[in-house]
């Protein structure tokens, strides 16, 4: 037995709990004792043994083939089974890292300065590496040394920001797992987590769950304190020639109150005698 993390088995274990019964067609009949599936009715559905799959959330089994994967990621009802099959990779064993830093390139600092719109640029681990100064309007946290999820997990005032604040974090905690993926023994990934894990509980219940979900654009409401209610189209490209960086950029559609009223918080960053309505 290898001691290496059991990625797969844990991903597979806790997937499995998220599917129920009716879901995939099994009917219920008495108390059943486990949340979501059983092992064998997960290995039923997929077209493969009990003893197998049961292998697989044990660890014993860690290179199944991408055709069983795919089973089980439709039995799970994965929207996407491309996390799944890289939990699966043969990787060499590492050495224990060093924390490394992540570099912003100079033009991607510039043209995040030169926007008109607040605009960050965040790392895998969901650091601010750079902002400017109406991302830092929007919100105080957006700042060069923060940190998104312990932003939107620890501090109300961030919290407070999001009307639907709960579905913001489930989001982040989705696109940090994907940005990560199985490098697990990123120091700063085991320091973020740690973190977190012991100082909130939906934190650590949102982890459980293993949700995976890329780091795309989306639309966002904000409460503001000054402006009040923003609503905001989020992009997030990746900064070419870096690991998994991604240039976050907020902006309205135009001609709309959204767009008034940030045109009102971009003024109050340059002149302190605009007052704020």
């Amino acid at each position: 037995m290898t001691d290496e993390p059991n990625l797969l088995g844990e991903y597979l274990r806790a997937r499995r709990e998220l599917v129920t019964p009716e879901q995939v067609g099994i009917p219920v009949l008495g108390t059943r004792r486990v949340p979501g599936l059983r092992r064998e009715e997960v290995a039923m559905l997929a077209g493969i043994s009990a003893e197998y799959y049961l292998r697989l959330e044990q660890g014993r089994d860690r290179r199944p083939s991408a055709q069983v994967l795919t089973s089980i990621a439709r039995v799970l009802q994965l929207d996407d089974d491309s996390y799944l099959l890289s939990l699966a990779e043969d990787r060499p064993k590492r050495a224990r890292r060093r924390a490394r830093r992540e570099t912003v390139p100079p033009s991607t600092a510039r043209l995040v300065a030169a926007l008109p719109f607040p605009a960050f640029v965040e790392g895998r681990c969901l650091d601010v590496l750079a902002a400017n100064a109406l991302a830092a309007a929007l919100s105080p946290r957006l700042t060069v040394g923060g940190n998104r999820l312990r932003d939107v997990f620890l501090d109300p005032a961030e919290q407070a920001l999001f009307p639907d604040w709960e579905r913001a974090a489930a989001s982040l905690v989705a696109g940090f797992r994907q940005s990560v993926g199985s490098d697990i023994d990123d120091p700063r990934f085991i320091e973020l987590v740690g973190e977190l894990s012991l100082a909130s509980p939906h934190f650590r219940q949102l982890w459980a769950r293993h949700d995976v979900a890329e780091r795309l654009g989306a639309t966002l409401s904000f409460n503001h304190p000054q402006v009040g209610e923003l609503r905001l189209d989020r992009e997030k490209l990746a900064v070419s020639g870096t690991d998994g960086i991604m240039l976050v950029v907020y902006h309205p559609e135009p001609g709309t109150g959204s767009a008034e009223k940030l045109a009102l918080l971009a003024s109050a960053t340059i002149s302190v005698d605009v007052p704020l309505a």
